[in-house]
């Protein structure tokens, strides 16, 4: 759990005296100036929020106040302080963005408009998302948070929401918690925010396995006291030899998360004993060298575990996390964990910079959102040297996100190449809301077509009921257009109606010719086929665009019907006028008979 020493009440109301210590304890450590800007924000949120609840019927002054509070144990600069805050005013009626940026400066301005809008998204649909929808609502969040510390703000709010779950109905309950699990603490977890992580992690857990929380937590308090006492000389006994060694170490018993011991115990199919962290230290030297005297004197003390020692400072994880990991057979004969690294990889993994999500999540690999974190680890890096924000406005150029995440008035999240318009939105969304798009309202305000949409904007499409794409969405001086998809839709719309049109004209000249010959209409399937077109529709969108004539087709029509007409005719000949030529016999008069004529004098010709 995140590691607070605060004067504030856990519920109820915060006193003025109780503000007082609390803002007195934080200038034990920040600048005379910062302090005084923190009072004046905490005066400006009294006054904004005095009477005011949460849902959850919390108070909403004091929740702003425990936000603050997480955010300074994660040794922050003033800024994002300020930012949590004041981060509940762009909801209020005297709510005046000018003013918070002429008091407080315009990154605290950003920050709690980034905040505020992350707050107003609703991620309620991922009860049965899959992964990718999922993965575009985490996206989606880091596409917002231009400034990092946004993301820590709103991870911080988070933590508070869940702590005080216990207040709301069961729905709400898991509703909030499985919302959390699949996109907060993921999100914790990428950023490498363990503080954070931890306690979010086992509060979902708490509400969405309520019987298997109990009984792990049941069972580490049970066993509470014979556990801290076996650490305890573990501690001394791994102390004594590293001082005999003259080896500086600093070791600790690792804090249990119920989480990670449920997840393992899943994942393994192991019971509770068997989980080799649920016993486990940490030892911190100075020196990498260090890190393997002391695995040495380790496994000198207790016999190590096969096949359970994981060397990540030879071999980093891809995400850059740095530690020795073994497990080793305590005198009892149960399992302990054994983790060994310096005091600056410890200081990275607990603020931050080692986040590990590719191990923890297994999700498929991005490279542009891997270069987005890094970014964000490189800021937080920077934090560690010298409790700084640096001027990384060039970095931030270099990693600026190559895609967009919009919403759609139901809070769908839609993915989008930067720079994307809303026609290219609406053509995402359907190709149908693409063709009868006739404007767009982007958060509430009407905006031009050809307008590039930013991450974590609304987008709501104006609509016709019927209707057509505009020729001069084609036009890419307009721009209109970005994404290939919605450029092809617009394209096959006006091809099929140019098709369309020349089918009907096709058609009509067909018709007019046949008319003007008096011949019946034509077969116009057997007529395709003659001319080699797939479709009747073919053949008439050729006689539309002139590829060809209609009057070649109609006299085609009319020598069929002559030809059928003569064959007709010879079918209906009497058969009684149908005489055969009598035969020449010997001794004849040599008199040539023409069937079906008689009496006709003939004379045969001497060449006969």
């Amino acid at each position: 759990m995140v590691s607070l020493v605060t004067t504030l009440p856990k519920e109820g109301t915060a006193t003025e005296q109780e503000v007082e210590d609390w803002l007195e304890r934080l200038a034990e450590r920040r600048p005379a100036e910062d302090v005084a800007l923190l009072r004046q924000a905490v005066q400006m949120a009294r006054v904004a929020h005095t009477g005011e609840g949460a849902p959850d019927g919390f108070d909403k002054f004091l929740s702003l106040l425990h936000t603050a509070d997480t955010l300074d144990s994660l040794k922050l600069d003033i800024e994002p302080l300020l930012a949590a805050i004041l981060s509940e005013m762009p909801g209020h009626r005297d709510y005046d963005a000018g003013r918070i940026r002429s008091l407080f400066g315009p990154a605290v301005a950003a920050m709690v408009e980034q905040v505020s809008r992350i707050r107003e998204l609703s991620a309620t649909g991922s009860e049965g998302a899959d992964e990718k929808g999922v993965e575009n609502l985490r996206r989606l969040l880091l596409g917002i948070a231009n400034d990092v510390r946004a993301i820590l703000v709103v991870l911080s709010k988070r933590l508070q929401l869940m702590r005080r779950l216990k207040r709301v109905p069961l729905d709400v309950q898991r509703r909030v918690a499985r919302e959390t699990r699949v996109v907060h603490a993921p999100l914790a977890n990428r950023l490498g925010v363990w503080q954070l992580k931890w306690e979010l992690e086992d509060l979902c857990l708490r509400y969405l396995e309520p019987e298997q929380y109990k009984s792990l937590a049941k069972q580490l308090d049970g066993k509470r006291r014979e556990r801290e006492a076996f650490v305890a000389d573990v501690i001394r006994r791994l102390g004594d030899a590293c001082a005999a060694a003259d080896i500086p170490v600093e070791i600790h018993g690792r804090p249990k998360h119920i989480y990670s011991i449920w997840k393992k115990m899943t994942r393994k199919r192991v019971d509770f004993e068997q989980v080799f962290d649920v016993r486990a230290v940490r030892a911190l030297v100075d020196t990498v060298p260090q890190c393997y005297e002391v695995l040495g004197i380790a496994h000198s003390l207790w016999r190590p575990v096969p096949g359970e020692f994981d060397d990540y400072i030879a071999h980093p994880k891809p995400n850059g996390y740095r530690s020795l990991h073994t497990a080793v057979v305590g005198d009892d004969g149960k399992p302990l964990e054994i983790q060994v690294r310096t005091r600056q990889m410890h200081e990275h993994a607990e603020r931050g910079v080692a986040a590990h999500w590719k191990y923890k999540e297994s999700s498929r690999e991005d490279i542009e959102l891997e270069r987005r974190i890094e970014w964000m680890r490189r800021w937080l890096e920077q934090q560690d040297d010298d409790g700084l924000q640096g001027d990384l406005s060039q970095e931030d150029t270099e990693f600026e996100a190559r895609r967009i995440y919009v919403l759609s008035p139901h809070g769908r999240v839609i993915e989008l190449p930067n720079g994307a318009t809303p026609v290219d939105f609406a053509y995402a969304i359907h190709t149908s809301v693409g063709h009868r798009c006739r404007g767009a309202r982007v958060d509430g305000h009407i905006a031009p077509l050809a307008e590039p949409l930013k991450s974590g904007q609304k987008v709501e499409i104006i609509t016709v009921k019927e209707g057509g794409p505009s020729r001069d969405w084609l036009n890419p001086h307009a721009g209109y257009l970005l994404t290939s998809r919605a450029r092809n839709r617009v394209r096959q719309w006006f091809k099929q109606q140019d098709y369309d049109e020349h089918v009907a004209i096709g058609r009509t000249s067909l018709e007019r010719e046949v008319g003007r010959l008096s011949v019946p209409k034509p077969d116009l399937e057997k007529l395709a086929a003659r001319f080699n077109f797939k479709t009747p529709d073919d053949l008439l969108a050729a006689i539309g665009r002139g590829e060809l004539s209609a009057i070649q087709l109609a006299n085609t029509q009319m020598e069929k019907v002559r030809r059928d007409a003569a064959e007709q005719a010879d079918r209906e000949i009497p058969e009684k006028l149908r005489r055969k030529a009598p035969s020449r016999s010997a001794g004849g008069s040599g008199q040539v008979v023409v069937e079906g004529i008689g009496d006709l004098m003939t004379q045969m010709a001497k060449c006969c």
